[in-house]
């Protein structure tokens, strides 16, 4: 986290950045900051995803980072207001990834502001810090205070793991430790005995903050929805769960692969049903999945568009881990793509059931690039069966209730942040339209189409 005087420095800089030509003849400037001017995008059609409606012809106000009206009737605006023509495009609530990774202050000051502008330049204004640290807490009041450009921060402690916690006792004080440091939620990996998990839920439900992450084996899925674990990430456990009793292999592979050949999908609807009537919430992070199981090999995937805006070293580690995958021996291209459908048909029985799903990639993560892989997630959602509606309601007023933040966020709705993205074409219609950005707005700021591609540029050549 950047010191005081290298935070002012941050907003000279973001201020200089934005200060460029929007295409429809107005200055790039960052309305909701202290002291910036109104803005209004004018004759745009907004999208009301909650009650599949879209307003036409309707102006936007924003003013001090709030949507402070919203009309089909004209509306008088602020002589100085920095008015955006949006005839023929589309305005939505900004996007949430809710398995989002925010870099180590060990990775750098570069690279960290890199990840959180790749995760707005996409249109993703809020994300849920799934591996948190110290640092982290610094990041989230510097976004909140207009200090750093950046998606909102919801962000836990470091990880209840296998290694970081070794007794009950172990568990009960690290989770009063992160209560008391402030941190959104408490974050699980695999390796935690029942016990140790017993003992985190006790006392998580006392401090009243919530637990959320993977599905410890000796945990497992039943106990984890006695439990109301606040998110299941990655459907870890799921597979374990479906399989018939007597297929029991030593090794369950990445995140259950290796028990496909188990599974008996009857059991899909049982364990959709009763996820649902634990109101436990899943980010299945399904672009993750396909980016390591499915035979793709890694030269192909690196040439994605977006790979350009990572650093050449992270891509080439990516690269070799991919290969890796495909290279060794237990690997079976039908056994991959036969996970991949039952996922499939686990996601959309969990829809149809009522459990709630959240919007997550797990960026950045192998071959997914911050913002631009929860574009991949959308993709897998609707191709899971999904409307594009309903797709994009998991990455907008989802997270909103999730967080109980309704009266916050990812609706277009006066009185709410300005968390809003404007696009060229209806994603409601065609879900690939979520990547035609003309525009992002960041709790009141402007960020153009010709601002993010010259940023982008930027990082293409670093």
């Amino acid at each position: 986290m950047p010191s005081s005087r290298i935070a002012s420095k941050s907003v000279v800089l973001l201020a200089t950045l934005l200060a460029a030509t929007t295409g429809h003849g107005a200055p790039a400037v960052t309305p909701g900051m202290p002291g910036q001017p109104p803005l209004a995008i004018e004759n745009v059609t907004v999208l009301d995803l909650e009650r599949d409606r879209k307003l036409a012809n309707c102006t936007v106000l924003v003013r001090d980072g709030l949507i402070e009206a919203l009309s089909d009737k004209e509306i008088e605006l602020p002589k100085q207001a920095l008015r955006i023509d949006g005839t023929g495009l589309y305005l939505l609530p900004g996007l949430a990834e809710m398995h989002a990774h925010i870099p180590s202050q060990s990775q750098g000051t570069a690279y960290t502001n890199r990840v959180l502008f790749l995760y707005l330049a996409a249109g993703v204004t809020t994300v849920r810090g799934m591996l948190g640290e110290p640092g982290h807490l610094r990041l989230r009041a510097a976004a909140k205070g207009y200090e750093l450009l950046s998606p909102r921060i919801y962000t836990s402690g470091p990880s209840f793991n296998g290694r970081s916690v070794n007794s009950p006792t172990a568990a009960r004080n690290m989770a009063r430790s992160q209560h008391m440091a402030g941190y959104d939620f408490l974050k699980l990996h695999p390796g935690l005995t029942r016990d140790e998990y017993d003992a985190l839920v006790d006392t998580a439900n006392d401090l009243d903050i919530p637990f959320a992450g993977h599905v410890s084996a000796e945990v497992g899925i039943t106990r984890t929805l006695q439990a109301r674990q606040a998110t299941i990430d990655h459907l870890d456990g799921y597979m374990q769960a479906l399989v018939t009793a007597d297929y029991q292999p030593d090794n369950a592979g990445f995140f259950g692969a290796a028990l496909v050949s188990g599974v008996d999908e009857q059991r899909i609807d049982e364990v959709a049903k009763a996820t649902a009537a634990a109101n436990v919430w899943n980010v299945p992070t399904q672009s993750l999945i396909e980016n390591f199981v499915l035979p793709v090999d890694a030269d192909t995937m690196a040439t994605r568009p977006e790979m350009r805006y990572m650093p050449a070293s992270t891509v080439a580690t990516w690269r070799r881990r991919k290969s890796d995958v495909l290279a060794s021996p237990e690997y079976d291209a039908a056994s991959a793509r036969r996970f991949v459908d039952v996922r499939h048909r686990l996601i959309l029985a969990l829809h149809k059931a009522g459990a709630k799903l959240l919007l997550g990639s797990d960026a950045p993560q192998v071959f997914n690039v911050p913002g631009f892989a929860i574009h991949r997630e959308l993709e897998t959602l609707v191709e899971a069966g999904l409307t594009p509606r309903e797709a994009l309601l998991t990455g907008t007023a989802n997270p909103a209730r999730f967080f109980g933040a309704s009266n916050t966020f990812g609706f277009v709705r006066a009185g709410l942040e300005a968390d809003l993205l404007l696009l060229y074409a209806d994603p409601t219609q065609n879900i690939g339209n979520i990547s035609k950005i003309a525009g992002v707005v960041a709790r009141g700021r402007w960020l153009s189409r010709e601002t993010i591609d010259r940023r982008l540029e930027k990082l293409a050549h670093k």
